[in-house]
């Protein structure tokens, strides 16, 4: 039992790690990281903006055109 336990905590955490890698790696996909000099402060300053703005009234709209500009840029780099 204590090995199946110790198994899925493992494939939780390695699953967990390859979020947080795609992630940063959009950040640095982005430009972010050279628009902010690298400055942690800074990104996380933007986060909490766009966090703010999709906890708003126009959460929906907002989610929409943001994916809508993300799935353009995909495509454009086929």
């Amino acid at each position: 039992m204590a090995r199946t336990d110790m198994r899925e905590w493992q494939v939780k955490r390695r699953d967990r790690t390859r979020q947080l890698i795609e992630l940063g790696g959009l950040v640095v996909k982005a430009g972010l990281v050279e628009l902010a000099d690298d400055d942690r402060a800074t990104l996380y300053g933007a986060f909490l903006t766009l966090a703010a703005k999709l906890r708003g009234e126009d959460r929906e709209q907002a989610l929409v055109l943001l994916k809508r500009k993300g799935r353009r840029a995909f495509d454009s780099e086929g």
